[in-house]
This record gives structure tokens, C-alpha cells and sequence, in this order.
């Protein structure tokens, strides 16, 4: 199955990408605002992310580039609609990885759409998982967290923005590992996280720096693990799962522009170089390190090939979580 997905994805960036490519042709495009949806609540590091290099892009447009939030089921509402949209490049949707992979993978999700319906435009930011707590915890290290889970399995709240997104793979990659059990609560969006255990409603949470490198400054919270194999210029003192005796767990979540299927070839080159002078420009540079986000700009065909790796990369992992419901 997959291989046949990753077939008809390659005649697709083949046609879209490849040397036919009609840049030259001159555009009226755009003429009225652009929407640019995304599908997790505002005030989190995928909303954050898109405020900035929207704000950004749009002078560099010539429209306005407005975003919105169409929130539910772990982003699936909002990839949905942003799938069937008319493929004229005035909707366009930001995706949140392994997320949108995963809920085409699971088929009790019954998505109304798979990585056809989809062209992927260019990818923001590479946000590395963490597990983090009130700065009031009584979990200083990992491994506090972790003995206490083994004397009180399914009891310690751990908390996630969504149904096997990227920090619910990352609790299963956990649980098998260390051999403890969580009980898993799951959240639509960081910023519901970061509420919920601000409010001690969950013990821990399995985020991303990005939902709180900006926060960790003004509020008493406590990182206990990195889940990359290096540390993160924005929390050099947190160890990594490499460190911690854990190297094959590596978790992070990705964040990229993509639209509905159909988009003609010189729109897209259009919103493509677009929005990649804007990731690069030093205001969105500077605002984004700010933020504790780490850009990463994939574009065309690369972001094509990340997004379809991810998605062989993550299916074992979706088969565990089917199996252990």
C-alpha cells in the first residue's frame, strides 16, 4: 500500500516540480487575500509559526495572507478542509507531521483524504520532542518520572496534543523502552496543554520545545528530556535521550505549508519562492528563535520526499498503537 502511495506522490512531484516547470509565465495571481489555515488552536508553536512567516510573506505577496484556526480531532478537521478546497492558491493549510501521516495511516480515523489529495508546498520548522512538567514536579529528572511510573502504572497523567501525533508516538516509544505504562490523556493543541498542566489536570506532558521555550522564562516549568540526538540551542542544559540511555528514541514534529491537489504549476512556484524568501528573511529568522522554534525550510520535491519517508518511518509505530488499544 504505502509503496503504491509513494509511487503515485512521485508522479505527482514529477509533474508539479519537475522540468515542464512554466515559471516564466506571467501571473495575475494573486488578486484578493490568501487564507492560510491552521488546524491546531492559537497560541500554540504551529499557530506561532504561522503568524510570523505570514505576517512576513504577505508584503513580499502583495495580499494579505490571513490566518485562521480550524480545530479538532488532531488537526483532522482542518487538513480535511484545506484538502477539498478549489486548488486556485487562495486556501492553503499548514500540516503538522507525523499527525497528518498518522491519520491517514489509522484507518478508524477514516480520513476523508491521503497524501494525494495534497501537494506539499515547503516545510517551516523541525521541532524536537520533549517531556516536561511544572517547575513544581515532583519529578526533577527522567528518572524520577520513571520510577514512579513503574510503582504506579496507568496512573501518572501524560499528557498529548493529539491521537498519534508525533508526542503520542513518542509515549509509546517511552512505555516500550523504559517498560512502564502512562495514562495517556490527549489535547487539541500545545496551548490546551500547557493550560492543563499549568492547572495540574495531567502530571507531565510529551510536547515539543517549541510549545514552551517561549514560556520557560516567564514560568516555572521543568524539561526533563530532550528527544533528539543533540541538545537544542534553546535548552543546552537538558539532556537527550541519547544521554539518558535512550538513543532510539527520536521524536520531533515538523511544520510545513501545503494545499489541495491541482494547484497550477506557476501558483505554486509562486507561493513556494514566496514563502521561502520569507523563512529566510532575518525578521522571521529572529522572531522564530525567539520563539524556540528551529526553522528548517524544505521545499518542493524535498519536502515531497520527507513527507513520504515519514510516512514509511511512523506505520509500525501506528500497527503498535492500533494493537495496544
Amino acid at each position: 500500500m504505502i509503496k503504491r502511495v509513494i509511487f503515485s506522490m512521485l508522479l505527482v512531484v514529477a509533474s508539479v516540480w519537475g522540468t515542464g516547470w512554466v515559471g516564466a509565465q506571467t501571473l495575475d495571481y494573486p488578486t484578493k487575500p490568501i487564507i492560510l489555515q491552521v488546524p491546531w488552536p492559537a497560541g500554540g508553536s504551529t499557530d506561532m509559526g504561522a503568524r510570523i512567516v505570514a505576517a512576513i510573506a504577505e508584503r513580499k505577496m502583495g495580499q494579505p495572507i490571513v490566518v485562521t484556526n480550524r480545530v479538532g480531532a488532531g488537526s483532522q478537521i482542518g487538513l480535511a478542509e484545506t484538502a477539498r478546497q478549489k486548488p486556485d492558491g487562495y486556501f492553503l493549510g499548514f500540516a503538522s507531521l507525523p499527525a497528518l501521516n498518522t491519520i491517514i495511516l489509522d484507518p478508524e480515523r477514516k480520513a476523508t483524504f491521503d497524501l494525494n489529495s495534497l501537494v506539499f508546498i515547503i516545510n517551516q520548522v523541525i521541532d524536537p520532542g520533549i517531556i516536561w512538567a511544572k517547575g513544581d514536579s515532583p519529578y526533577k529528572t527522567l528518572k524520577d518520572l520513571l520510577d514512579d511510573a513503574r510503582k504506579r502504572p496507568g496512573q501518572i497523567r501524560a499528557a498529548t496534543t493529539g491521537i498519534l501525533g508525533d508526542d503520542h508516538l513518542a509515549i509509546l516509544m517511552m512505555e516500550e523502552a523504559a517498560k512502564v505504562k502512562f495514562r495517556i490523556v490527549h489535547f487539541d493543541g500545545g496551548a490546551h496543554v500547557f493550560t492543563a498542566v499549568l492547572g495540574e489536570q495531567v502530571d507531565v506532558a510529551f510536547g515539543n520545545i517549541g510549545d514552551i521555550a517561549a514560556k520557560v522564562k516567564g514560568t516555572p516549568l521543568r524539561v526533563l528530556i530532550v528527544m533528539d540526538p543533540e541538545r537544542s540551542k534553546f535548552m543546552p542544559d537538558v539532556p537527550t535521550s541519547a544521554e539518558l540511555g535512550f538513543p532510539k528514541i527520536i521524536s520531533s514534529s515538523s511544520r510545513g505549508i501545503l494545499g489541495p491537489k491541482g494547484i497550477p504549476q506557476p501558483i505554486l512556484k509562486k507561493v513556494q519562492t514566496v514563502f521561502w524568501e520569507a523563512m529566510k528573511d532575518p525578521e522571521h529568522l529572529d522572531k522564530m528563535d525567539k520563539s524556540g522554534l528551529a526553522v528548517k525550510p524544505l521545499a518542493g520535491e524535498e519536502y515531497t520526499k520527507y513527507v513520504l519517508d515519514l510516512q514509511q518511518r511512523v506505520a509500525p509505530l501506528v500497527e503498535i498503537a492500533r494493537k495496544s488499544k
